[in-house]
């Protein structure tokens, strides 16, 4: 006859031509009736509620702690498949559960006393990953992997973690006035560096408009200076032009003068000559014919 299983459960085939036995994990396997025997083991992952409860730590106080585990036994691994069906085949899961919960709880137990309260308390994550790496040491052995642990709660009885919170929540209400009275020193250092850049700013703006405003009246006496230079030197020029232009009208007046002066000293030579008055003649009537 042929059986199947599901791959969250191995079948183990012992009796006759089966030894060693056969395990198959999710498959199927042919069994002879009568002289073969076939039995499962449950493959499913199992989760544990891993209690301690007051255990003394390495400074003597008591502690509980929680812990949550998921667990299985290994079936992809032919090794521990084997150590898991000599220790727990024909067992239930609620008693396998129970063995591999009772080894994780002494591992649990045993690394809470070796560790303070304030280790277990800060540092969850190191207790976590301690009794994880000893607690797999110890139980694939059996067959089983330890998926994975992770630490749920921790309390006690003598208020002895109430005061560390206390003194926790003291110290970080001291760290933030302490942040905030700094905040507040650096945003007034930030701010009066502010205004102290905002003068300076100011200042700067104010002494570029001053040399703007100076280097505009230098360049625009400077402009004066030229135009008024230009503007003398034309009107030096009209009036030196103007007194040249008169200097040539008035030579050339005494020169008429000096030739009608000329024609008259002329004229009265002519007239003493000819004993006539050129003037006479001038005047003399015309006959008729």
């Amino acid at each position: 006859m042929f059986f199947t299983c599901g791959p969250n459960e191995a079948m183990v085939v012992s009796g006759f031509c089966r030894s060693p036995p056969v395990m198959v994990a999710g498959g199927r396997v042919f069994v002879l009736p009568c002289i073969q025997q076939i039995q499962r083991i449950s493959l499913n992952t199992l989760t544990l509620n891993v209690k301690s409860e007051k255990v003394y730590t390495r400074h003597g106080v008591p502690i509980s702690v929680t812990g949550i585990a998921q667990v299985k036994i290994q079936g992809q691994n032919k090794e521990m498949l084997a150590a898991a069906c000599q220790m727990f085949l024909g067992k239930t899961e609620a008693e396998i559960a129970q063995i591999a919960l009772e080894t994780l709880e002494g591992h649990q137990r045993a690394i809470m006393a070796h560790m303070t309260v304030e280790e277990i308390y800060k540092d969850r994550q190191k207790f976590s990953e301690q009794v994880f790496k000893v607690a797999s040491s110890d139980l694939v052995n059996m067959g089983i992997s330890v998926v994975s642990y992770t630490l749920k709660d921790i309390h006690d009885d003598q208020d002895y973690l109430h005061s560390l919170g206390k003194a926790r929540t003291a110290q970080v209400q001291k760290d933030a006035r302490i942040g905030e009275a700094e905040a507040k020193r650096d945003a007034g250092i930030r701010e009066a560096k502010a205004k102290q850049e905002k003068v300076s700013a100011q200042y700067l703006s104010e002494i570029e408009m001053a040399k703007a405003q100076r280097d505009y009246e230098l360049k625009k006496a400077t402009y004066d200076i030229e135009v008024n230079t230009r503007r003398a030197q034309a009107d030096l020029a009209y009036q030196l032009q103007v007194a040249k232009t008169k200097q040539q009208i008035e030579e050339q007046r005494v020169q008429v003068q000096v030739v009608e002066r000329a024609q008259q000293v002329a004229v009265q030579e002519q007239e003493k000559l000819t004993g006539v008055s050129i003037s006479q003649v001038n005047h003399k009537p015309l006959r008729t014919a």
